[in-house]
């Protein structure tokens, strides 16, 4: 594998064919040549445009919103699940981001190889089919069956994410353009889960909350039908020439250990709140992730066409992972438990709680557009310190709110500082990694993101609700819940702390190396 000399990640060498070279690197006719090339815009007219990109983001947005549709109305849903305990109520959520993280590795490849577009279309009809069948789940009464059914309603969106995030790094060369449309992209985030919320809300409340899965359903068959005629076709199309004399082929190895050691190592995680880490499956289930996965990455560094490729990771690509995934794990975190705070503690309806989240609309949007418009000039390093720093802080303002303080003293502003974390780390690192790989692998960059982003968030409820359950005391009193609740939130400040003393250790190795990098 030929390697690629990088002054600053993202940035290739001239001598990288495959990858689109930025302007600041280039001088004279050459350079205002590149700059007529990035500011040009995919081959449509305006109006079709601004519905690609509208589509293409909502994928991001429905995941978001499928994520906030058993948060919630978790106390209400749980009614006509037999009150199951908080560690199997995790499961709600849990199951839904296991999968959508675990399975967009297998999708970023299978775009890759049999085109995006179909399966953008493809993630939408099973999203739709799956969000159907879990509404009906309410009539089993089985905590079980719609824990499955979570589960397989993810993997709409694990095909749906990595498919929409290639789509845009094949329509947008680098430039101010593309890092405009990924921000746009980013900042759908905040607002889905606050629209799910509100429509869940709403259902739960007013209506009967199967209902906000099947009007989820209807939404995405929408959608499915809508991609057919938006999304153009030509998409894949440069890079077949390129491939003629290659064969495709599939990391079947690669899958099965991929899948399956994530999936065990999650499992251990969220299953060990409700049985406890005494018991002996549990301890096997994680040791066998972890042995699972470590051949994955052995396999994973010796195929020819891998889902990943590991052996190319520079310290760039490592760091922004890692940065990712503890901080969006801390994420998940606060956002959990706010709901069961102001729910179960501050006795508030979940409607209720989604106005009080209605900031993180406004702040995710700013956030997002403010790193579009420095990612061309202020390191990368610095905004992944940025957010980490803004998760931290987000996770200590819950941490020491008490119950009953009024929400404008407090809680308003973490619902304005965090999603600063949300809507700078994540359009950084997408609009990074695109600008790393070759136009042809835009799934694979696509796919790595969204795997960390989505598997942290399921990995991230599995830590903090163990620690939960470890210094409750039972939750027999509002106490000991409360105690119960901060505990996760302390574990939330130590992931988003540890990610900014990453990112503190970047910035200092990118400083001292710098002279040697002209």
């Amino acid at each position: 594998m030929e390697e690629k000399e990088l002054s600053d990640f993202g940035r290739p060498s001239a001598g990288d064919s495959d990858v689109e070279i930025g302007p600041e690197r280039e001088s004279g006719p050459d350079k205002n040549h590149r700059l007529s090339v990035q500011s040009t815009k995919p081959p449509m007219g305006l109006a079709h445009e601004i519905a690609f990109v509208v589509l293409a983001s909502s994928a991001q947005l429905f995941t978001q919103a499928a994520l906030a549709e058993s948060i919630a109305p978790l106390n209400i849903m749980s009614k006509d699940f037999g009150n199951p305990s908080p560690g199997q109520q995790s499961w709600f959520t849990a199951a839904h981001s296991l999968t959508v993280g675990t399975f967009i590795l297998i999708a970023g490849r299978l775009g890759d190889m049999f085109g995006h577009k179909k399966l953008f279309v493809f993630g939408w009809f099973w999203f739709s089919f799956w969000s159907l069948i879990s509404g009906f789940t309410v009539y089993s009464h089985s905590q079980i069956f719609l824990d499955i059914c979570r589960a397989l309603q993810g993997i709409g969106p694990a095909v749906l994410l990595p498919s929409s995030l290639a789509i845009l790094g094949q329509a947008y060369p680098p430039g101010r353009r593309k890092e405009m449309v990924f921000s746009f992209f980013g900042a759908t985030a905040p607002n889905g889960f606050t629209l799910g919320a509100v429509f869940s809300g709403i259902m739960a409340q007013l209506a009967w909350w199967p209902w906000t899965f099947w009007l989820m359903a209807i939404f995405c068959c929408v959608n499915g039908v809508l991609a057919i005629f938006i999304i153009p076709n030509y998409f894949h199309q440069d890079d077949t020439a390129s491939q003629k004399d290659t064969k495709q082929t599939f990391d079947w190895k690669g899958a099965v250990t991929g899948v399956l050691g994530l999936v065990l190592f999650n499992i251990a995680w969220n299953q060990a709140p409700i049985v406890g880490w005494s018991e002996p499956y549990i301890i096997v289930l994680l040791i066998l992730g972890v042995l699972i996965f470590v051949a994955f990455l052995f396999i994973e560094c010796r195929v020819d066409q891998p889902l990943v490729p590991v052996a190319s990771f520079d310290s760039h690509v490592c760091f922004v992972l890692m940065c990712m995934a503890l901080g969006w794990s801390s994420f998940g975190i606060w956002l959990y438990y706010i709901w069961q705070f102001t729910v179960n503690l501050q006795q508030n309806t979940p409607l209720n709680v989604a106005a009080q989240l209605a900031p993180t609309c406004v702040a995710g949007i700013c956030a997002a557009f403010t790193v579009g418009k420095l990612l061309s000039k202020v390191p990368t390093s610095f905004i992944m310190m940025c957010a980490m720093i803004a998760f931290c802080i987000g996770n200590i303002i819950f941490a020491v709110l008490p119950v009953g303080r009024l929400y404008w003293k407090q809680l308003f502003w973490a619902t304005l500082i965090t999603p600063w974390g949300m809507d700078m780390s994540f359009p950084a690192a997408t609009i990074i990694l695109s600008n790393h790989v070759p136009r042809r692998h835009q799934g694979i960059a696509a796919s790595l993101v969204t795997t960390v982003v989505n598997y942290s968030i399921s990995w991230g409820l599995g830590i903090a609700g163990t620690v939960e359950v470890n210094v409750n005391n039972g939750g027999l009193t509002d106490a000991d819940t409360l105690k119960g609740y901060r505990g996760a939130w302390y574990t939330g400040i130590g992931l988003s702390g540890l990610g900014a003393v990453v990112a503190l250790a970047f910035i200092v190795s990118s400083l001292r190396h710098r002279p040697s990098q002209h």
